[in-house]
């Protein structure tokens, strides 16, 4: 272990920019879906995960993580694994933005997470943020129930709530787990839990085709899935996760923009008055006083 001065406002940086990238990998993942299905991109692009992270962590040849840090690496493989697979299926029946207004529940329930389990102090102004932002979403959501709606949608958006909720423990994780290992790390193993239990599903799945004329698509999204992987890793090692949670909040801007450039997806005033919202809430967030200790330990 080494001790890391903590810098909140790098990492909400990097959050943000793990949101990003991530978003536009939802983007990719959602065309994935509609051209060859959940499962066959859930298989292939986990594949071309472990080949990448694995190429990027083994040769390091770092020490086997003690048996405490590895459970953490399974329980959140797992939880991201069930959070992955609800949320892209349920993107491939709603439109992009909507399906990213749905998951911004976490968050709030995150920074309670976080005061319970990481035992942080919330600043008032994250709380405010994350309120701010929130009325964003609610405004969002107003907006989406003024539309008739099919019962595939509705499906659609039952899936992504439920894989809301597996996220918000996914973020109180990602900053436990931030703090016990290194980036690389994460990643490969995160990666390895997913494959292993996609294998695991395979006898009721059934193995899926190569997806032809579409490979390159899956390593775009294992390329922005690994560079998120690490982006997060590396911001959560500097922040608290009660302050870099409302960062999600900024993923609705990066759908809005893909739903309407890459699947013509209408973006409404709704949508506009709530993303003023969310990006004032994700501002008042950044600029509140985060009463993290100066230095932590975590992994060498």
């Amino acid at each position: 272990m080494n001790r890391v001065a903590q810098h909140p406002v790098k990492g909400f940086l990097a959050a943000l920019g793990a949101v990003a990238v991530l978003s536009i990998m939802d983007a990719v993942m959602k065309h994935l879906v509609l051209v060859i299905g959940i499962v066959a991109v859930s298989i292939w692009r986990s594949a071309a995960n472990l080949s990448l992270s694995a190429l990027l962590y083994l040769p390091r040849r770092l020490p086997w993580p003690d048996r405490k840090t590895l459970r953490v690496h399974v329980i959140r493989g797992i939880d991201v694994t069930v959070m992955a697979a609800l949320f892209f299926w349920g993107i491939g029946r709603v439109p992009l933005a909507q399906g990213i207004a749905l998951t911004f529940i976490p968050p709030l329930l995150a920074m309670l997470l976080a005061g319970l389990f990481l035992d942080e102090r919330i600043g008032s102004r994250s709380i405010a943020g994350s309120i701010a932002a929130f009325a964003g979403v609610v405004v969002i959501v107003v907006g989406q129930a003024r539309s008739a709606v099919g019962s595939d949608v509705l499906l659609g958006i039952a899936a992504i709530i439920g894989s809301a909720l597996c996220y918000a423990g996914n973020i109180v994780l990602m900053r436990r787990q931030a703090l016990a290992a290194k980036p690389l790390e994460i990643n490969f193993f995160q990666s390895m839990t997913v494959i292993v239990l996609w294998l695991l599903a395979i006898p009721w799945v059934g193995i899926p085709a190569w997806p032809q004329d579409q490979w390159q698509w899956v390593i775009v999204a294992c390329l922005l899935s690994t560079t998120g992987t690490l982006l997060f890793a590396w911001g959560y090692a500097r922040g608290p996760a009660s302050y870099l949670a409302a960062t999600e909040y900024s993923g609705f801007l990066w759908a809005s923009l893909m739903g309407w450039l890459v699947f013509r997806e209408r973006v409404s005033l709704y949508t506009l008055a709530g993303a003023v919202l969310i990006v004032g809430g994700c501002l008042i967030a950044a600029r509140g006083k985060v009463t993290a200790p100066p230095e932590i330990d975590v992994a060498a």
